[in-house]
């Protein structure tokens, strides 16, 4: 049986729309009342998890759900091994480096040498300034972000930003953006190599949904 793991949040009305342009019905998730993580769709013979988007790619990495959909900041911050197959065009962002207005730093090369960076996304920001050459100390937070600046705690912070508001409404100004993250489609490499549960078929129908919706 084909099991996809879908992502709880931002991605998830998305992701269940898209799949069920494909015939897979996973629209149960959506309802408030719902507290089932894991529910079968059995006219296509399929099963959905519901999980954390950063635990999607661990699914599929581990081989408890053949496809996932997740965000390109979580995969780039992970780096798990799977198999990333379409990029699936919604859930548009950017992974960015922001300073308080006040900031005396307009880019990420004029923070001082061994600065403060706050970030969730500790590999990313890591990634970042090391191929800057520029050396700074990364404050890992996994709440509100922009407060490492607001305290003073940081000189700047990397995260991902959609429309900017939370960053304008906190004093904060975007100043470089690493990359730019949608929503993709991931697969277990063997299971995908293998054909297993007509993989391939759902993938190459998912593709051909994303080419006529774009």
């Amino acid at each position: 049986m084909l099991t996809v793991a879908l992502p709880k949040g931002e991605l998830l009305k998305n992701s269940i729309r898209i799949l069920q342009d494909v015939g897979l019905d996973f629209s149960a998730f959506l309802d408030s009342s719902n507290r089932q993580l894991q529910i079968s769709d059995s006219s296509s013979q399929a099963k959905g998890l519901l999980v954390r988007a950063q635990d999607v790619p661990v699914y599929v990495e581990y081989g408890q759900a053949q496809l996932g959909i997740v965000g390109y900041d979580v995969l780039r911050e992970k780096k798990p091994h799977v198999a990333h197959l379409v990029d699936l065009q919604f859930g548009h962002c950017r992974m960015s480096v922001a300073v308080k207005q006040s900031s005396p730093y307009r880019s990420a090369l004029e923070l001082p040498p061994h600065g403060r960076v706050a970030s969730k996304y500790v590999n990313c920001a890591r990634e970042y300034f090391q191929n800057l050459d520029l050396p700074v100390e990364i404050v890992p937070l996994y709440g509100s972000v922009e407060l490492g600046p607001i305290t003073g705690m940081s000189e700047a912070i990397v995260d991902l930003v959609s429309t900017g508001r939370t960053l304008r409404e906190n004093g904060l100004v975007e100043t470089e953006t690493l990359f730019e993250s949608t929503a993709r489609l991931i697969a277990h490499p063997l299971s995908y190599r293998l054909n297993a549960d007509n993989l391939l078929g759902w993938v190459e129908q998912l593709r051909s949904s994303v080419l006529t919706t774009v």
